[in-house]
């Protein structure tokens, strides 16, 4: 009987109802995600050779994309490090706050990303508590591209962290145990052992990082000082266009960095399902 019952369940899946189910899946992934997309793109493809002429070959729109992909991708790549050691300490090591320093992590989750802004432009400005100490040596955090990255770092760091902590809890130390038992340092065990078993959550926090610093806004504006061509993110130049009522360059930014996020996201995702299978092997 228990058997038939397990066939069962192999069968039609733990919950029932899967053709319901699935259909309100797709219906609520159409509506809220598909269907956006689906009219910008519409929208964008109104906009004929001439439109999209005139938008490509604006150094504004350029800079602006280059600046956010930029930025995004260098505070992606250090939260990828960042994120991997803070949740290595989380979970390796005992120590008193250690559950504080947990929940602070989720910090940047809750704040309102415009007081973010506020409070890191306080801090690096030239007379902030640590940007009066860092001019006088030559770096300009606060209303630079610097600025920009110190932003997505805060705002980014979570994702890594909380991707990569529950692929360290699930760790067995026998591995390193075995490692060291035949002869391997430290270094060597972290090398062969750990960083395979690591890569496909550190890329997959890595993704989160980055697209979430893509599209940031509200962290951004306060401490980049948002200069045209210097520090001018591709986002408020969406803002700055429709508040010109020039809505089909807002719709053609818009559309270049849709298209962009896409297509690295996807590379993305391709590595990491190649990660996770050779890590399956």
């Amino acid at each position: 009987m228990a058997k038939t019952i397990s066939t069962a369940l192999r069968q039609s899946g733990p919950l029932p109802g899967f053709g319901l189910t699935l259909g309100l899946s797709l219906a609520w992934l159409g509506l809220i995600v598909l269907l956006p997309l689906a009219a910008l793109v519409w929208r964008a493809a109104g906009l004929g050779l001439d439109g999209w002429w005139l938008v490509l070959s604006d150094e504004r729109v350029l800079l602006a994309l280059k600046l956010s992909f930029g930025t995004a991708l260098a505070a992606a790549l250090f939260n990828s490090f960042a994120g991997t050691l803070i949740a290595w300490v989380l979970v390796r090591y005992r120590f008193p706050g250690r559950g504080i320093a947990d929940a602070v992590v989720d910090l940047p989750f809750a704040l309102p990303t415009a007081v973010a802004g506020i409070a890191l432009t306080a801090l690096y400005a030239g007379n902030g508590w640590i940007g009066q100490y860092l001019e006088p040596l030559g770096l300009k955090v606060a209303y630079a591209p610097l600025g920009i990255v110190v932003a997505l770092v805060f705002i980014g760091l979570p994702f890594t962290v909380r991707t990569v902590q529950p692929v360290l809890e699930a760790l067995h130390r026998e591995h390193e145990e075995a490692s060291a038992s035949l002869g391997a340092g430290r270094v060597t065990t972290f090398i062969r052992v750990l960083l395979p078993q690591l890569l496909p959550a550190m890329v997959t926090g890595f993704s989160l990082a980055f697209a979430r610093g893509v599209g940031e806004y509200g962290s951004v504006i306060f401490i980049a000082g948002n200069l045209p061509y210097v520090s001018e993110i591709a986002p408020l130049l969406i803002v700055i266009r429709l508040e010109e009522f020039n809505y089909d360059g807002a719709t053609a930014v818009a559309t270049l960095m849709l298209a962009v996020s896409f297509v690295l996201l996807f590379a993305i995702n391709l590595l990491e399902r190649r990660l996770a299978r050779g890590q399956a092997r």
